[in-house]
């Protein structure tokens, strides 16, 4: 939602949510509230999944499917700025930051898997197709290199390390 700002340039507001069944019986949640800069009244509806999603492995954001909210481009925009709030050094840090650094690094991980998801089958990288918002395609057109399946994967490899080495 905060990825989706009001017409007046502000991403974050103060929200509550339902849950509300569709016209078509399905599931859906339901967010509501004012726009902090603004005034403006701000609403999200998301479908819910028909069956729970098993998160037994780990963190995840969504299902095996690529997502349908939130492009490619803004996935890796969404990891990049998980991981870049983790400072070098951080195994040294008090154990409280060490584990918002924790934290971190596993929301950059999962969004790493959602931009992955938008590799086809056998594909080398993420097509310029799988990006649909300004900000994604900002992303992108950046450096396109960051978006072939190679690179996904050795990025992830590396912000696991430094997961691992957080303990």
């Amino acid at each position: 939602m905060d990825l989706q700002p009001c017409g007046c340039g502000q991403g974050r507001f103060p929200r509550a949510s339902t849950v509300l069944t569709l016209p078509d019986g399905d599931l859906a949640r339901r967010y509501t509230g004012a726009c902090q800069g603004c005034g403006a009244a701000r609403e999200f509806l998301f479908r819910l999944p028909a069956a729970p999603v098993d998160v037994e492995e780990g963190f995840r954001y969504g299902g095996p499917e690529p997502s349908r909210l939130i492009d490619a481009g803004e996935w890796l925009w969404v990891a990049e700025n998980h991981a870049r709030a983790v400072p070098a050094g951080a195994r040294t840090l008090p154990e409280a930051d060490r584990r918002r650094c924790r934290s971190r690094l596993t929301a950059a991980v999962a969004a790493l898997d959602e931009v992955v998801k938008f590799v086809p089958p056998g594909g080398a990288r993420v097509p310029f197709t799988a990006v649909w918002t300004a900000l994604g395609r900002t992303v992108y057109q950046r450096e396109p290199g960051r978006f072939r399946a190679g690179r996904l994967v050795a990025v992830r490899s590396a912000y696991v390390g430094a997961l691992r080495r957080l303990g």
